[in-house]
Parts: C-alpha cells; structure tokens; sequence
C-alpha cells in the first residue's frame, strides 16, 4: 500500500436524527459492509475516533487482562 492509499479525510454532517455516512472510499479502505459494528471513542481534548470491533478487541482483552481481577482486590482487603 502506497502512502497516499494509507490516509483519508472527508468532512460529514450530521443528519437529524444524529447520524452520518461514512464516505463510500473510506468504507472501501476498511472492507466496511452494512451491519459492521463500529465502536465510538470520545475525548473532549482530543475529539472522536471510529475503531472497527476487529481492531479494538485484541488490544481490549491485553488491557482486560493485565488489570487485576476483583477476586484479587476483595481478598486485600
């Protein structure tokens, strides 16, 4: 993949009832399908990010998995 095939930015409005659409290119670069679950990640300093749930939920069960279970935590206590 080239580096002009890496990146892009589109503007989108906000329809009526709160939705938009994602631009056909950029459901072309993620293989995006109708019914494809996106999750939506907000920051008020850093604003939105769309992630794909493939993408997010390897990096979700590292992050799950190095906290400490609360069988643990109550046995401290």
């Amino acid at each position: 993949m080239s580096r002009d095939e890496r990146y892009f930015m589109s503007s989108v409005k906000i329809g009526p009832k709160g939705q938009i659409v994602i631009p056909k290119e950029a459901r072309d670069m993620f293989g995006l399908q109708p019914g494809d679950t996106l999750v939506l990640m907000a920051d008020k300093k850093k604003g939105l990010a769309l992630q794909t749930v493939d993408k997010l939920n390897p990096l979700m069960k590292t992050v799950f998995n190095s906290l400490p279970s609360g069988e643990e935590e109550a046995e401290d206590e």
